[in-house]
Order: C-alpha cells, then sequence, then structure tokens
C-alpha cells in the first residue's frame, strides 16, 4: 500500500539537498571548530558557510545566529536567559508548550487570551505590559491551526519598552517570508527538521547587541550563547535544507494542497474547519469532528495509508486536551490536522479525500444505537 504523509507540521522528511550534505560531511575527517588545525578549520568553515545560508533564509547577520538542538532548546535559552530583565514573561495563551511550560518554570507567567478563529489583540499585549515584563513570546504562526499572529504590531507596541520580543517561527520558517532585521523583534526560534533538514538541530536568532544568559554552561561557542562542541554536519546540512527552499513557489503549492483540506473538512459530515481562515500559514488545515474519537481517526486513515495528527489528548504524549483549541473556545477533545509540505503532491490529497469520510462512516456506525 502507498503511504501519503500529511504530517508535515509535526516533521517533514529530508530533503534532497540536506541528505547530500549531512553524507559529505559526515564523510570528511573533521575536527574541533575551535581549534587551529587543518581538520579544524575545515570544521570551522563548513560551520560559518551554515551560518551564513541560515542567517540569509531569515534576514539576519551571521552572528545574529546561534546553533543549538532545536527550536525547544532555543526557547528554554530565551526563557531562561532574560530572568535579569524582569521577573514576569507574557505568552500568548495559544503558544507552544514549549514556551508555556519553559516561562512557567523561569518564573511568573501573564497568558493573553485569543478570540475564537486563535488570533491575539495586540491591544491586549500592550494591556498586560509592565516594568517587571521582561520578554513577550508569540508565535508567527500556530502548530495546530496555522493561525498567523499579528506579529509585527506586537513588536510595535513593545517598542520604546525594555522589554524583548521572542517569536517562535518553527512553523513559519520555509513557509512565509522572514525577515529578522526588518522585523524588528529581539529573539526568534527555529526548527530545522521542521524545514526538511535533519532532526536534532536549530537555531537561535539574538538581536546584534542583545546578551542573554545562556542555557548551557562549559565553553564560549556560539560567541558565549550555547557550550559544548558544534554539531558540523546537522548545522551544514540545516544551511543546505535552508538554502533550497523556494518559498514563493512552495508555500503557493502547500496552501493550494491544502485548500483542498479545507473543502474535503466542508463537504464531510461533523468536521468543522477552526481557525482564522484568512490569516494563517500555508500548509496547515485544522478541524474540529466532534461525535467520534480522534485516535480511532487517526488509527483508521493510518490503516488507509495516510498519516495525520490531532491536537486531542489521545493522540498525544500529553494525557490533557488540546491547550491551543481550549484557549480558543472551541472543542480541544476532538481535532485533526492535515499538513502539507515540500513533498506533498495531489496524490496524497487524492489518497485523502475518499478516506476521511469512509473511515468517519465505519466509526459512526460501531456507535451503539
Amino acid at each position: 500500500m502507498a503511504r501519503h504523509y500529511l504530517d508535515h507540521a509535526s516533521t517533514s522528511p529530508l530533503r534532497p539537498a540536506a541528505r547530500r550534505a549531512l553524507i559529505e560531511t559526515l564523510d570528511r575527517a573533521l575536527g574541533d571548530p575551535g581549534r587551529i588545525h587543518e581538520e579544524a578549520l575545515t570544521a570551522r568553515a563548513l560551520l560559518e558557510h551554515a551560518r551564513e545560508q541560515v542567517a540569509a533564509a531569515l534576514g539576519a547577520r551571521p552572528r545574529e545566529v546561534s546553533f543549538c538542538s532545536g527550536a525547544t532548546e532555543a526557547i528554554a535559552t530565551v526563557c531562561a536567559g532574560v530572568g535579569s530583565r524582569g521577573s514576569r514573561q507574557i505568552v500568548v495563551a495559544t503558544e507552544h508548550s514549549a514556551v508555556r511550560l519553559a516561562a512557567e518554570r523561569a518564573g511568573e507567567v501573564t497568558a493573553v487570551p485569543v478570540d475564537r478563529l486563535g488570533r491575539v489583540d495586540p491591544d491586549a499585549i500592550a494591556a498586560a505590559l509592565g516594568p517587571d515584563v521582561s520578554v513577550v513570546h508569540v508565535q508567527w504562526g500556530n502548530h495546530e491551526t496555522g493561525v498567523v499572529q499579528p506579529v509585527h504590531e506586537i513588536v510595535e507596541v513593545c517598542a520604546g519598552t525594555d522589554t524583548l520580543v521572542h517569536v517562535d517561527a518553527a512553523q513559519a520558517a520555509g513557509r512565509q517570508h522572514l525577515d529578522f532585521a526588518g522585523l524588528g523583534a529581539d529573539l526568534m526560534s527555529i526548527s530545522s527538521h521542521k524545514i526538511g533538514g535533519p532532526v536534532g538541530i536549530g537555531a537561535l536568532l539574538v538581536r546584534r547587541g542583545l546578551r542573554i544568559d545562556p542555557l548551557l554552561l562549559g565553553g564560549d561557542q556560539e560567541r558565549a550563547r550555547r557550550a559544548g562542541l558544534e554539531d558540523v554536519a546537522t548545522a551544514t546540512a540545516f544551511g543546505a535544507a535552508v538554502a533550497s527552499v523556494d518559498i514563493a513557489t512552495e508555500a503557493a503549492e502547500q496552501a493550494r494542497l491544502r485548500r483542498r483540506v479545507d473543502q474535503l473538512f466542508i463537504a464531510t459530515d461533523g468536521v468543522t474547519p477552526v481557525g482564522d481562515p484568512d490569516h494563517r500559514l500555508p500548509h496547515i488545515a485544522a478541524a474540529t469532528i466532534g461525535d467520534v474519537e480522534p485516535q480511532a481517526v487517526l488509527l483508521g486513515l493510518d490503516r488507509a495509508g495516510i498519516a495525520a495528527h490531532s491536537g486531542s489528548a489521545c493522540s498525544s504524549e500529553s494525557l490533557e486536551p488540546s491547550p491551543v483549541l481550549e484557549a480558543m473556545g472551541v472543542d480541544a477533545h476532538h481535532s485533526l490536522r492535515i499538513s502539507t509540505g515540500w513533498s506533498t503532491t495531489d496524490a496524497d490529497i487524492d489518497a485523502l479525500e475518499p478516506a476521511l469520510p469512509r473511515v468517519l462512516e465505519e466509526l459512526r456506525a460501531l456507535r451503539p444505537i
């Protein structure tokens, strides 16, 4: 049976350019980039080339890019590293758990609510600001619904204050044009594997002139922002992945395929799309399926050869309902997320279109009369 992968928002398959770069780098005799012998200098050159590729893709200076193990570590570094600037952090209520939990561990947190479409009001952010606030965390685009937040407006309301702005761009990178310098944010977190790079690497962008306390101690690697020997092979593959992205072409294609999913949701009995229909990332379609358990739906789709995801409790590592949908005031227990990516084709949606209504019909037939 052919497989159809429609869970790119969780992780995206490795791009060919990234695979080639990873293998080529692993096949070379490399040293510690912090040393001065030939093997070390070769490693340093590869690492800095990758840094330049990531910076160019994100509208940043290379020296603003710090490699780390992924967006989760980048977020934890921000949350722990800004403590000396204030005792309170502001999060949008639909932020990823990596942000919410790391901020809670760091100290006091103010969660700013969103509307039923998942958008936050910049004026509500402004109202929550105070001299004790160290940082405002805001996702560029949500991981469950794809809803895009008014990031530029939020940066503007924080301008002129001592409050930093951290943007979680893990879902948006490679799918929308990101200009770190033009945005004016202070910090931005990125994940390689969401873009089609390898797992185990990401980047924290730190505005020029800003210093935050490092999360990992022990050395002065990554401009003293992240101790530990750099993983040159995965950094090289990460750089190759972002350099190979044609955002305009890929985003348009992913959005076209996602619109087919939107139409399928609308046409399928008992399925209700969620999230802002106008302000959204190109690759994520989310819906509630109120009368059937999402785990059974996912298993039924998997038997049909389709990989999908749900933010609901029974289909994830958590035992709680989706905090994103809960914050939006919609059914947080029964959800379905379909996400397209660089390798998605019409054949994948062709397989989903008959499979989803069939699986739902079969599950409803099993309910007691």
